[in-house]
């Protein structure tokens, strides 16, 4: 997967759709953000509840120190932060007794006392239990490895309901993102949370189309400086679950029955020192092309499918990407088996076999992958931004590769490309270039041991490592320090301006970019946003550098401003240039300020000192990479603190940012028709044109500064109390209700397991009012919007103050989230309350918020895979309102007394529901409900309010929803094969995961390795509001398929599967029962985990807080004949199926529109009326019922009761 893709790939695993964008604020350490171009083809959506879409990946995260300490070379500026050998109490490796397990399997520990010391160098936080060692092997390759032997008690994993791949209200909780969001309509609005991350954090910036209008989450004020300053825009959606992986155990019973405890997976990640910035000129995309194909067999287990077979059977996942002068690959296992899984991968790195027989189809799963990435605004914008570069400088390359670069043109030009891939193999692909990382519950001398063994082997060819350092200033051309008009996919206004710095990487221990980034992101008084706000001209604004190979390598460093404009700021987008220059030049004239340098560090390295546990497969490719980028005392820290105050570092970048010296990228519907320039890969029309003369001449005069623009104050919100609480109410398991009235209850659990000074508070402010009619579910949005808007500017310092904040527009009601160190939390909790009972607008902000959400829904729409679950969900949920229900309503308008009229009747009549856990007393929780209720002062509910939705018994037989897409400049098709099973038991549902955990890798090779139909292929279990179900998905191309093929092709699987499944061994059988079980009882690696599973229970209502519990003790009652019979009863006559096609644009599906992928000139901006239905071809005619009008087809059918998988 290209780096770019990543990071989407990581957050896009549940059906939401992709990952959101970055959102406004300064570019923060601390969080995973996307990279160049792309994830490795072969990675996997996980566990049959994640489904799994394609899309770049993410870079490693970063941090911050605290004040006023120069830290001399191998200490940081953590208060009391020990190195492995302080806190050891020793020197380099004395023994430091710790008991281990046999070191040749790695079973339980038996008690054996061993030495288990770090290595003294490494600096680490003193919350990592972890334990570091680093070697060099004979053949140059340079490894870390760490050793995790703490608690190993084991408690749960997977979130429950996994529901239909959620749009979860955020990702990963370590990546929790401030702002607003709207829940974008999935089958169960509450299985939030986790990130991540995430994750991702991750996200690709344009590429999140539940986009823009909130400032929420996947990023908000806490977009990483690694998560790119790149892209310019927001997302409305709720962002998505990373997906577990498929877990499957030990063969025998005798196994199960040892009990071992190691409940959290082992992973290793390698990165090799080369990317795409080495293609040959001839061979575009060949170093990403390889990153696909070494995993296809080695010369020791030759099997094409092999690895990825090892490690889903045995509960792992696999993943790669390429950056430019970077290529990481990595993978997380059970422990059991992580010895013979590095044996399996390192062999693609000692002989991979790269046969001819797969050339061909694993270009297809290449060029799948680059049709996916078209529609992406923020990959065509970067696509278009490197074809800036100066000639023969390896910015401007086209990293992704497709068909043609790596197929049809080499075929043409006589070029072997299997030859080239595989002397690029030998040239590159060297031990001396390579860093490796592995992470298990061994002892160090074990994992020596094991790598030693196994890696060094891998061939070293003595070769320089490719040094691109000399090939700087590479946007130093005419063609820079321009304006560029830019047509882009979604509608949107927005305003990147870029500068080209000198490489930055050497200055990591000042990180002035990061400095600068944090004032220029700021959304505080005084800011460039809080002044754009005031005038209504932006909405978001985020910048910096995301440090990713493409922003920031060995040839020059990028600095980014993006900025989402209104209407109104678009047509003054030189008055908006100009404020963001006038701030610059503030910075320039103040020189650096030290107050404000201690106060990044203090805040950061609080987090870092108080830091909480990693997914070891994320950790493990973060540390790998920063192995290339930083000294062996630094490979924890690098990327996170702020080590030396050295303003003049500081100044000199500052010096670069001019308007002399600014490329400006302004893209806007309003540019439809009048770009007549079109970049080469991503087909993006643009024009050129020099900066307006009148702007020129100022810009390059003394101007004025600006009145309203001024530094930050000193921050109130950075924590100082880290004390942990006392026990004010006996220790539980589970949360506990500790508040039960009329009004609302409260659930409470204080932290027992991770002791760190932080907290998680959760609210849901339940009303009936919100689904009466599609126009209160956008008065509704609008509403949270406008609030999140309102809240931006005063709420800002608690957010880079490491307390975060989201508000979620759900489909029931309002949610607000809460978290960080808990010594200030209780002001921020009660900064939002405040703002929500004195709710108020101007009309000036009024219609800008309508504007915006207006253009959301339309982006919302174009997305193939967000349309395609619109659909099907409107199909399934009785009572829903479609997001065309609501591009309509909001297309008729509002007024703003009528959304005043509706926030006073939504506050005068609630029922709330909070979780409160981590380092708070019951007595201080129950402090948080009681200022709710009294501050909002509302009513009870009449009745109690179900919070999901009816469903529809689906006929017995195949219905076919075949629709078009709405953007016409699209080629990519979403299919999805829907089996309807019903309201059924909690038994029945931990058996349609154990069926869909069966059927994972055989759908994925079937469907995507031997048939290339798409990049993203995965079976799914769907908990729609109570009522469940299993789907397959697979996302296609019109230019290649039509999807009627593939929906055939769909069913040619399942019905192998079932022959399969009837063939199953006991064995295998009970080696699948035991992996689920392994994964639930997986332990969690932070807090927040653990508050994203009680919180899905509370938001639901069904409260099964030991839902793992009785899963896995219904798992040890199934037997094979229960596995098969359930797949044989739905795959019978009488099977409710409804297969829903989105159709893409191209010679397989419309010849009208002709070929028309991904041709922003094909794109329609008009207004979306309604779904254009489309009649099944002979293919599926006779074997099909067509479904050409959703709410006549939904009328006739008998409704569910409603369901809860409570027994």
């Amino acid at each position: 997967m290209l780096r770019r893709a990543a990071a989407a790939w990581r957050t896009w695993c549940r059906e939401a759709g992709p990952p959101s964008p970055p959102l406004p604020g300064a570019l923060r350490r601390g969080s995973r953000r996307p990279g160049p171009a792309g994830t490795r083809a072969r990675d996997r959506a996980a566990f049959a509840a994640a489904a799994a879409a394609p899309g770049p990946c993410a870079s490693p995260a970063a941090g911050l120190t605290m004040p006023g300490r120069n830290k001399a070379k191998y200490t940081c500026s953590c208060p009391d932060l020990l190195s492995g050998a302080q806190e050891a109490g020793e020197s380099g490796r004395a023994a430091r007794l710790a008991t281990d397990e046999s070191e040749e399997e790695g079973g339980g520990r038996r008690g054996v006392l061993v030495s288990n010391v770090g290595d003294p160098a490494i600096v680490k936080s003193p919350s990592d239990p972890k334990q570091y060692r680093y070697i060099k092997l004979r053949n140059g390759l340079q490894a870390l490895l760490i050793s995790d032997l703490s608690n190993a008690e084991s408690k749960s994993g997977e979130a429950t309901d996994e529901e239909e791949e959620e749009e979860d209200d955020d990702d990963d909780d370590d990546d929790e993102d401030s702002g607003a969001e709207i829940e974008d309509d999935d089958e169960d609005d509450f299985d939030d949370e986790d990130e991540h991350d995430d994750d991702d954090d991750d996200l690709d910036t344009e590429d999140n189309e539940l986009e823009e209008l909130d400032e929420r989450a996947e990023g908000k004020k806490k977009t990483t400086e690694k998560q790119s300053a790149f892209f310019p825009f927001l997302s409305v959606s709720a962002s998505f679950h990373r997906s577990a992986p498929v877990q499957t155990l030990p063969e025998s019973q005798e196994e199960e029955q040892q009990g071992e405890t190691d409940t959290i997976l082992s992973a290793a990640a390698l990165c090799v020192g080369v990317g795409s910035f080495a293609d040959p000129d001839d061979l575009p995309g060949l170093a990403h092309f390889l990153e696909h194909m070494v995993f296809m067999g080695s010369l020791k287990y030759p099997d094409e499918n092999g690895f990825d077979a090892f490690l889903k059977k045995h509960g792992g996942s696999d993943n790669a990407s390429t950056d430019c002068e970077r290529t990481v690959f990595q993978f997380d296992v059970q422990r059991k088996y992580f010895k013979e899984a590095l044996d399996r991968w390192a062999q693609f790195f000692i002989h991979p076999l790269m046969i001819r027989d797969a050339i061909d189809r694993e270009v297809e799963a290449v060029d799948s992958e680059y049709q996916l990435a078209r529609p992406s605004d923020a990959n065509r914008k970067e696509m278009l931004f490197g074809s800036l570069a100066r000639p023969g400088h390896p910015m401007g390359k086209f990293f992704w590769g497709n068909a043609e670069t790596l197929k049809h043109e080499p075929k043409r030009n006589d070029i072997d490309t299997h030859g080239r891939l595989r002397e690029f193999w030998l040239h590159y692909y060297s031990a001396h270039y390579m860093t490796l990382v592995v992470q298990s519950k061994e002892t160090l001398d074990t994992l020596e041991k094991w790598v030693t063994e196994i890696f060094s082997n891998i061939p070293n060819n003595g070769l320089p490592k490719p040094n691109f350092g000399h090939l700087t200033d590479p946007f130093d051309t005419p063609a820079f320090n321009k304006l560029y008009r830019v047509v882009p996919i979604r509608k949107v206004h927005a305003l990147t301006i870029t500068w080209a710095l000198p490489p930055q990487q050497q200055h990591y221990r000042v990180k002035p970019l990061h400095y600068i980034s944090w004032l220029v992101g700021h959304e505080g008084k005084g800011s460039i946003l809080s002044f754009l706000r005031k005038k209504c001209w932006a909405l978001a604004l985020f910048g910096g550098n995301g440090e990713t190979g493409f922003e920031q390598n060995s040839t020059y460093s990028v600095f980014s401003i993006s900025i989402t404009l209104t209407d109104e700021g678009y047509e003054h987008f030189n008055e908006v240039a100009h404020t963001v220059f006038q701030y610059l030049k503030m910075l320039q004239q103040l020189g650096p300020d030290k107050r404000i340098f201690e106060e990044i560090q203090k805040i950061e390295d609080n987090e870092f000192h108080y830091q909480e546990q990693t997914d070891p497969v994320e950790y493990v490719e973060n540390m790998c990479e920063n192995m290339q980028l930083y000294p062996l005392q630094d490979f924890l820290t690098g990327d996170q603190l702020l080590f030396e105050y050295k303003p003049e570092v500081i100044t000199d970048a500052l010096s670069q940012l001019t308007p002399q010296k600014a490329n400006l990228v302004l893209l806007s519907a309003a540019n439809e028709g009048k770009c007549d320039l079109r970049e080469k890969w991503f087909g993006t029309h643009y024009s050129i044109e020099d900066i307006e003369k009148t702007w020129a001449d100022l810009w390059n005069s003394d101007f004025e500064l600006n009145p309203d623009l001024h530094l930050p104050a000193e921050n109130k919100y950075i924590a100082t109390d880290f004390a942990l609480k006392p026990f004010d109410c006996p220790e539980t398991e589970y949360p506990v209700k500790i508040v039960d009235t009329a009004q609302g209850c409260l659930w409470y659990k204080k932290d027992n397991k991770f002791k760190i000074p932080k907290a998680y508070i959760r609210f849901h402010l339940i009303s009936p009012l919100i689904q009466r009619s599609a126009s209160n579910v956008v008065l509704f949005d609008i509403f949270v919007n406008i609030l999140t808007h309102n809240l931006a500017e005063p709420a800002y310092e608690a957010d880079v103050a490491q307390l975060e904040y989201k508000l979620v527009a759900g489909e029931h009601g309002l949610i607000v989230r809460v978290k960080g160190f808990n010594h200030k939390l209780p002001l921020l909790f009660q900064l939002i309350i405040d703002y929500l009972a004195d709710f108020d607008s101007t009309p000036a902000v009024f219609g800008m918020i309508t504007e915006q959400l207006k253009k959301t829904y339309f982006n919302i729409l174009i997305k193939p895979e967000t349309l395609a679950k619109d659909v099907r969900l409107l199909i399934l949920e009785y009572s829903r309102w479609s997001m065309i229900d609501k591009y309509q309503a909001l297309l008729q308008g509002f007024t703003m007394e009528a959304l005043l009229s509706f926030v006073k009747e939504f506050k005068s009549q609630l029922f709330v529901e909070g979780l409160v856990q981590g380092n708070f007393t019951s007595k201080e929780s129950t402090d948080f409900l009681k200022y709710v209720v009294d501050k909002l002062d509302f009513k009870p509910l009449e009745n109690e309010i179900p919070v999901q939705f009816r469903v529809v018994e689906l006929p017995g037989a195949h219905h076919l929803c075949k629709v078009k897409a709405l953007n016409k400049g699209d080629a990519n098709s979403e299919v999805t094969v829907y089996y309807q099973s019903g309201a059924r038991s909690l038994k029945e549902y931990t058996l349609m995961e154990l069926l869909v955990m069966h059927m994972e890798e055989p759908c994925f090779d079937f469907l995507r390795t031997k048939q290339t139909l798409g990049y993203h292929v995965y079976p799914t279990c769907r908990n729609t509001s109570g009522i469940l179900g299993f789907s397959v998905t697979v996302g296609t191309q019109a230019t290649k398929f039509n999807s009627e093929i593939v929906d055939k092709k769909i069913e040619e699987f399942l019905s192998s599967f079932e022959e399969r499944m009837e063939n199953l061994t006991e064995d295998a059988f009970h080696t699948q029962v035991i992996a689920l079980i392994k994964l639930k009882e997986c332990e969690d690696t932070h807090l927040g985990e653990e508050v994203d599973r009680n919180w899905n229970e509370v938001a639901t209502q069904q409260y099964l807080f030991d839902r793992l519990a009785h899963e896995i003790q219904a798992l040890k009652s199934f037997s094979k004949v229960d596995l098969v019979n359930w797949f044989k009863s739905h795959r019978g006559n009488g099977s409710k199926i409804v297969s829903v096609h989105v159709v893409g644009y191209g010679k397989y599906e419309t010849e009208d529109e002709g070929s028309a992928a991904c041709d922003s000139s094909n794109s329609s901006y008009d207004e979306v009326a309604q779904l254009t239905y489309l009649p099944p071809s002979p293919l599926l005619a006779d074997s099909t019922v067509p479904i050409t009008d959703i709410r006549a087809f939904t009328s006739t059918l008998r409704l569910l009761p409603y369901h809860k998988i409570v027994k």
